[in-house]
């Protein structure tokens, strides 16, 4: 390796909090990111490795409303099952926390604020099924109706979980709206904030397929797909009342899209463990922003698009912050 760095960051794909880890999650990301983490530290290097659960998102709200219970019952339920597992199984994280703490809802906030201030979001306005009984929004997952593929009943508004067909709300037929039952659901104008990704595509392109010509070919061969495939403006807002609120004027009713939310994750749980133990682990940011730090990212197969391309380019849209050096994807144990 030409570089020659002074510590390691290692991350861990956030588990998200509707269920348990199983041992293929295990198998596939935390065991593999635990042996390195416990490596370095055998060869007396400064090494930090965070984890911690991944709580907002439109699939928790729909649970907690299928359970009659709130969604913070339901992030609060698996976060211990989540981080039991991990203390019973030897995961040696430094620290493993929460996206619904504190500390990560205005590190998020701050975040989206920093890139807002410099310019760095487009808006777009589109039409979007609106339940006027509930007096919401409607994600995808709260649509259902008939497959427009097989025809089997309760399909989502963007999978039939029947034929696994991938649909758009707009397909289904005869769609109504899980919450209220409804099935007069109107078309209402709806704002978002977007991040271009195709602003940053070309020192992407250098940067992963250039430069990082060692990463592993699963990882490599999916990046470059996206990038020749061309990349697209990815929204980063959603109408959803389960979340971090913007911070803007005007956005009202909407909070941080839980993909943009969560790997800052991993930055708000490196803050709580600085702060809570600076005698061991000094300042956050040498952590995050010195380039004698390598940032590892442990990671799944879903994720590979997210901590290759769009975190990447939401750090350096921040500009302070260093970009992952490697980023291992495993498969999971079927």
């Amino acid at each position: 390796m030409a570089n020659k760095f002074k510590r390691t960051t290692i991350t861990s794909a956030l588990p998200y909090a509707n269920g348990p880890v199983h041992i293929g999650h295990m198998a596939g990301v935390y065991i593999p990111a635990d042996i390195y983490a416990r490596y370095l530290r055998l060869k007396g290097e400064e090494v930090l490795f965070v984890g911690g659960s991944d709580e907002h998102g439109v699939p928790i709200t729909v649970k907690a409303r299928k359970e009659g219970v709130t969604p913070q019952d339901i992030v609060d339920r698996y976060h211990k099952i989540i981080k039991d597992s991990f203390e019973e199984f030897g995961i040696s994280f430094d620290v493993y926390s929460r996206t619904s703490s504190e500390t990560h809802r205005k590190t998020a906030s701050d975040f989206f604020k920093t890139l807002y201030d410099k310019n760095e979001f487009i808006t777009q306005t589109s039409e979007q099924y609106y339940d006027e009984e509930a007096k919401q929004f409607l994600a995808d997952r709260y649509i259902t109706g008939e497959c427009p593929r097989c025809h089997a009943q309760g399909a989502y508004g963007d999978q039939c979980e029947k034929c696994g067909a991938t649909l758009s709300p707009d397909e289904l037929i005869n769609p109504k709206s899980t919450i209220s039952g409804s099935s007069k659901l109107v078309k209402k104008e709806t704002k978002h904030w977007y991040l271009p990704l195709d602003k940053h595509e070309k020192w992407l392109s250098q940067w992963i397929l250039e430069d990082h010509k060692e990463w592993k070919t699963n990882v490599y061969g999916q990046c470059k797909s996206w990038l020749d495939g061309g990349l697209m403006p990815r929204a980063v807002s959603r109408d959803l009342n389960w979340g971090i609120p913007l911070p803007i004027e005007g956005a009202e009713g909407k909070v941080l899209y839980v993909w943009f939310d969560a790997p800052i994750g991993y930055i708000s749980n490196t803050k709580e463990i600085c702060a809570a133990h600076p005698e061991k682990y000094g300042n956050w940011e040498k952590w995050w922003k010195d380039p004698e730090t390598r940032l590892i990212h442990f990671i799944g197969k879903d994720n590979i698009v997210f901590h290759c391309i769009v975190f990447p380019a939401m750090l350096k849209a921040e500009g302070s912050y260093i970009l992952p050096d490697n980023v291992p994807r495993n498969e999971f144990l079927n």
